[in-house]
């Protein structure tokens, strides 16, 4: 009979050897570190050698070893946690709870009920949401191209079939659906980019942002509806724009969107700006409305009716952004476009960041009418919010408005506002520079460490603050961020098979406007040309 070799010898009795009339010590298995196909061998011979009574030991402890073995796996995936502080396994759990909860919730953090009692204490679940769809405005700036030494200044500088993994969002959960382009040729010289070359990819477009609706697994496990999420680019740092606007209200109606109320107006820059097309370019020759519009009823059409989730539309936008995500918004709800076909309401939420004021007190009143929810998210010290209409707007007497109302510079901002001092954060200094306190990264940073009115600012999901300092200068010098640090990789030049180095083709087919965007223009019985 075969024994059991030397170096095993832990297993074998005191004798240095394993006699048939000696039982198998199976307490020993756990003291030794063989190899797994060792001990299948090990076993086999064993097994030879034992009775009934140690056979029946054995296999328990061989079955022990294989649930010991299969634990390996999930002690693997546990390593990370081992690593990880008491705060960052707070955090985590605190963001799946949250996520638990958006599930069950998400009518109230969209706005059903105004948001009453969420924002004075901040709850964690719609602090969330605010700062990821800003993240959705935030990539507008991210992805846009503003050096006028490109030849696709005014662009985006990623495809959108990879537009949130080329910035590190993959895990988004969203997929982009459309890009939004609008002419260039408004009195808005200090908002668009232009290149210096003559050979551009476009010289009366501009890339403005994009519409992205979430996937399956999005929708079902975190969100718990599909979200349309319409994206606005605004301005970073050049505040000048303000000085551009015209500063005068006229009826939407002027520029044929359809109201019943000849009284409704908003600012005639942002009217224009929304509107305006040019037909000699391929990627203005649809208005940015119309863009809009077509895209929101296909994606409407398609999911409105979904038996399995609800759906909601989300528009979001920085500073102009802003005010272009509330006028979008407006029209979808205006033309009847958050109706299923079946005649299901879906809820439209608009989530501004130092958004200025865009209509008067009709506009105001008719978003109301509409059912339109907006929440803006402002830092005090911030101008934009301020404009236009410095003196005549919200604040003023209500006698005063009702005798002003009439005049083409009285304003009113719409919806709700959530006050952010950036003074309040022991990471920003507390000096007041204009573009800084615009500066919709910060704005991200303060909605992170709000809790409410007079409580202690403190970072709640752990936020980095160095994204405070990509493009702006705010944060303390002590913290040794270097300001401006977000860079182009080599301005987008890349070496070609050649060995020379280009700037690499970047505008694809997929990146244009869809041949089905006349079918539903068409359908909404809007102009657009052949």
């Amino acid at each position: 009979m075969a024994t059991i070799p030397s170096h095993y010898h832990l297993l074998t009795t005191t004798t240095g050897h394993h006699s048939s009339s000696s039982p198998v010590n199976t307490n020993n298995f756990s003291k030794i570190d063989f190899p797994a196909k060792s001990r299948v061998s090990l076993a086999t011979r064993a097994l030879s050698r034992t009775d009934e009574s140690s056979l029946s030991a054995v296999i328990s402890r061989l079955e022990r070893d294989r649930r010991e073995q299969q634990g390996l796996t999930e002690e693997a995936e546990g390593l990370g946690e081992r690593w990880m502080t008491a705060e960052d396994i707070r955090r985590r759990d605190k963001k799946s709870e949250e996520k638990r909860r958006l599930i069950d919730t998400w009518r109230k953090i969209q706005g059903e009920d105004d948001w009453a009692g969420l924002m004075d204490p901040m709850d964690p679940v719609l602090r969330s949401e605010l700062i990821r769809y800003g993240e959705m405005a935030q990539a507008c700036y991210d992805a846009f191209d503003f050096d006028p030494a490109s030849k696709y200044c005014g662009s985006s500088r990623f495809s959108r079939l990879d537009f949130f993994d080329s910035l590190g969002m993959s895990g988004s959960g969203y997929e982009v659906a459309r890009y939004l382009y609008a002419t260039s040729n408004i009195n808005l010289p200090n908002f668009f980019s232009k290149s210096r070359w003559s050979k551009v990819w476009s010289k009366n477009a501009n890339w403005m942002g994009y519409v992205a609706v979430s996937d399956d697994e999005t929708s079902r496990n975190r969100l718990g509806r599909r979200d349309i999420a319409i994206a606005w680019r605004g301005t970073v740092t050049k505040l000048e724009w303000i000085a551009d606007l015209k500063d005068y209200l006229k009826p939407v109606s002027e520029n044929k969107i359809r109201c019943p109320d000849p009284a409704v107006k908003v600012e005639s820059g942002f009217l224009d700006l929304y509107t305006d097309k040019d037909t000699s370019c391929k990627f203005a020759k649809f208005s940015a409305r119309e863009q809009i519009l077509a895209e929101v009823k296909r994606l409407v059409d398609k999911h409105g009716d979904d038996s399995s989730s609800d759906l909601s539309i989300t528009v979001t936008g920085h500073s102009l952004g802003g005010a272009l995500a509330i006028l979008s918004a407006y029209d979808i709800a205006e033309m009847g476009l958050n109706r299923s076909k079946t005649g299901k309401v879906i809820p439209v939420t608009v989530l501004t960041y130092g958004g200025p004021r865009v209509g008067n007190v009709r506009f105001k009143e008719r978003m109301e009418e509409l059912g339109v929810k907006v929440m803006r998210v402002v830092n005090v010290h911030d101008v934009v919010s301020k404009s236009p209409g410095l003196f005549l707007n919200e604040s003023a007497p209500h006698a005063l408005m009702k005798i002003a109302e009439g005049l083409p510079w009285c304003y009113c901002h719409v919806g709700e506002e959530l006050a952010l001092d950036h003074q309040n954060s022991p990471f920003l200094k507390p000096s007041v520079d204009l573009s800084n306190a615009h500066n919709l990264e910060a704005m991200l940073h303060l909605l992170d460490g709000y809790h409410g009115k007079g409580e202690r600012f403190v970072l709640s999901s752990g936020r980095d603050h160095a994204l405070v300092n990509k493009a702006s200068d705010f944060l303390k010098e002590h913290l040794q961020i270097p300001p401006f640090w977000r860079q182009d990789a080599n301005k987008g030049m890349i070496r070609n098979s050649e060995g020379r180095w280009i700037q690499a083709e970047r505008l694809r087919s997929e990146d244009h406007h869809s041949p089905d965007i006349h079918h539903h223009l068409s359908q909404l019985r809007l102009d657009h040309p052949s």
